[in-house]
């Protein structure tokens, strides 16, 4: 997926555990069914903790990756 196909961005970089999830789940509240949340993390346990929340939640998981230790999800708010 393309960065652009996203509707909501969030730049989780930086921050550790458990913030990156934490603010993943504050934007998803406060979206629309449909649409798309781009996320970008630094924190390692963030791919695990993610995808955990992902489960609870119900949200969709779309495509995820990483490239210079900077881990990327599009999540569809469902």
């Amino acid at each position: 997926m393309d960065k652009s196909e996203a509707n909501v961005f969030l730049d989780a970089k930086g921050l550790n555990c458990p913030m990156p999830v934490l603010k993943t789940k504050k934007a998803l509240d406060s979206m629309q069914p449909g649409q798309i949340l781009f996320v970008e993390a630094t924190d390692k346990g963030a791919k695990a903790d993610i995808s955990a929340m992902l489960k609870r939640t119900g949200n969709e998981l779309l495509d995820a990756g990483e490239k210079d230790n900077v881990f990327t999800f599009f999540i569809k708010k469902v």
